[in-house]
């Protein structure tokens, strides 16, 4: 073992709170028990979320800027930095405060290196259901989109692996952008008889019947358990409404309480929702419905290490998240006596591809689904000076590279792109490939558009999207981050009332007049048949030109009214 990666193995094995003798031995082992997680009671729930199709281990920052707005102030998972480090008691500089936030990205990312990537992901789990009879792995969705490969086998190469990572229950959001048919074709054929789709809240919009089954009863170790599923309510509002033409979606609480008591009437001891909500809706949830003992949650990419409990008229609900793109690996045990849960045992952790062996079988699998597009995959098209993100609810360097290639390419004078959560990190000095470039525009509706439109619109538009993502009751936050622009300054106040938070549109100090036109270049275009050049190809074209990429200047908002507000470095 080299001095480097003995002093990389004494850190991970240091963030586990491990007491190591100075011996390379010794500190293998330490780094080993970092993933030993002893067995705790009778129902074993394993859960991963949004892993946006990344089979392989990736860099992720985490957001600098994730403000909490009304009762979500200072709360979690509304905590960045040095904020989230204090509530949770993770040590600076650690490698779990590499895992949970952005602090010290590029240096902690050096030192800690990939996370994720499914050949690691199958070794842990296959660790932690070794000591726990009978345990459960729950998808939470966000599985089949977000990369290239799951783009051109139309989510075959992810349906493959959750099958071989031996998931057992699933619910879904962005698989729905493969259309309805594909994810019935998948559920009625692949899955068949091995992985449960479960959606309580998905009817048929004709007659109201139900699409999938809204739950599975399952017996473990004597204790009959029951998972429900509850797929991301806004489907048909954040994504094509074409694509699922004949659903609908929603939160459906009072029908999620009929199903809850449905199956505490069949005798289930332990209730659980897989939730794709996000977690705000869930802590919306977990207070007005009764009789659900967890909320395995996802959508909004939290990475919480502690539950969150949350009590209502039947006693408490535990809420919980579990981060993206691979990156960790939750771990709920329930002691269960009496007929009820008696305690529990929760522990999110990261998953390091340096400090886990790669699984041989899953790796196999891998390399075989990626061969077809290994050449294309590895085309260089750029050099980045800085490191390339996107997480955070305004803005983030990969998205400013997208903006600036949009406008470039388009000769527009204002640039949108959406506010995707999902998408990986390039570190500075790496080589942008057209795989790279996929992680951030791999969807089925990657049309670029040119479109004039009156200030008085751009206004209307920068609202809405605010709204979403900063209306005080989370049951109507129905999008992701707020909107990226590029070409354009704004003012943004989060606390104001819906129509009231943007001001101050200007482009070079000229301020935005209502009824005067301007050239706005966007992509990813929710209406039926909008058509253009995907994003990639354009923005490729973008990259092909420039060669490198200086350090990219960041477009964001000034934001008013959030002094005290946890949830920005």
């Amino acid at each position: 073992m080299s001095r480097r990666e003995f002093l990389q193995v004494l850190a991970i094995a240091a963030a586990g709170g491990m007491s190591l003798s100075h011996s390379p031995r010794a500190a293998a082992q330490a780094a080993k028990d970092f993933y030993d997680l002893p067995k705790f009671g009778n129902v074993h729930f394993l859960h991963f979320t949004d892993c946006h199709a990344q089979l392989m281990p990736i860099y992720f920052r985490e957001p600098s800027v994730n403000l909490g707005i009304a009762a979500a102030v200072n709360q979690p998972p509304h905590l960045v930095g040095d904020y989230f480090l204090k509530k949770f008691g993770v040590t600076p500089g650690s490698a779990q405060a590499y895992a949970f936030t952005c602090l010290d990205f590029e240096n902690a990312a050096k030192q800690y290196g990939k996370v994720g990537g499914f050949a690691h992901l199958a070794t842990l789990i296959k660790q932690i259901k070794a000591g726990r009879p009978g345990a459960l792995l729950l998808d939470g969705g966000d599985t089949w989109q977000g990369s290239a490969t799951a783009l051109w086998t139309k989510g075959q190469d992810m349906v493959d692996a959750a099958l071989a990572l031996g998931v057992d229950i699933m619910t879904a959001h962005w698989e729905f952008t493969l259309g309805q048919d594909r994810v019935k074709e998948v559920v009625e054929h692949d899955f068949k008889g091995k992985i449960d789709f479960i959606a309580q809240n998905i009817e048929t919009a004709d007659f109201g019947d139900p699409v999938f089954p809204p739950y599975t009863l399952r017996e473990m170790n004597g204790v009959k358990l029951a998972v429900i599923g509850q797929a991301f309510p806004y489907t048909p509002i954040a994504n094509p409404r074409y694509m699922v033409a004949d659903w609908t979606f929603g939160i459906q609480e009072e029908h999620l309480q009929k199903v809850i008591d449905e199956v505490r009437g069949k005798g289930a001891q332990a209730v659980v929702l897989l939730s794709h909500n996000g977690m705000d809706v869930d802590l919306k949830l977990a207070s007005r419905v009764h009789g659900l003992d967890a909320i395995l949650g996802g959508h909004t990419h939290d990475g919480v290490p502690e539950p969150v409990l949350v009590s209502n008229s039947g006693g408490k609900t535990l809420v919980t998240n579990a981060g993206s793109n691979g990156k960790f690996l939750a771990v709920l045990d329930f002691d269960v006596k009496d007929g009820k849960v008696a305690d529990f045992r929760y522990k999110l952790m990261p998953v390091f591809a340096r400090y886990l062996d790669s699984d041989p079988a899953m790796a196999a699998l891998i390399e075989k689904a990626r061969a077809p597009f290994a050449a294309k995959l590895a085309e260089p098209l750029a050099v980045t000076d800085g490191t390339l993100y996107r997480r955070g609810n305004f803005n983030g360097t990969f998205d400013q590279l997208i903006l600036d290639a949009l406008m470039a390419q388009k000769g527009a004078e204002i640039g949108f792109s959406p506010g995707f959560r999902w998408g990986t990190s390039l570190l500075p000095g790496a080589t942008i490939t057209m795989e790279n470039l996929m992680e951030q525009t791999a969807i089925t509706y990657p049309y670029t558009t040119l479109t004039e439109m009156p200030g008085s619109q751009i206004k209307t538009v920068l609202e809405d999207v605010a709204d979403n993502l900063f209306n005080p009751d989370p049951y109507y936050q129905q999008g992701g981050d707020m909107v990226r622009v590029g070409g354009m300054q704004y003012t943004i106040e989060p606390n104001k009332p819906s129509g009231q938070r943007i001001s101050d549109m200007s482009i070079n100090g000229r301020a935005i007049e209502a009824d005067k036109n301007y050239k706005v270049a966007g992509w990813a275009p929710v209406a039926e048949g909008a058509k253009g050049e995907p994003a990639w190809d354009v923005v490729a074209r973008y990259l092909r030109d420039k060669k490198t990429i200086g350090s990219l200047t960041l477009n964001e908002p000034k934001v008013k009214g959030v002094a005290g507000n946890r949830g920005m470095v």
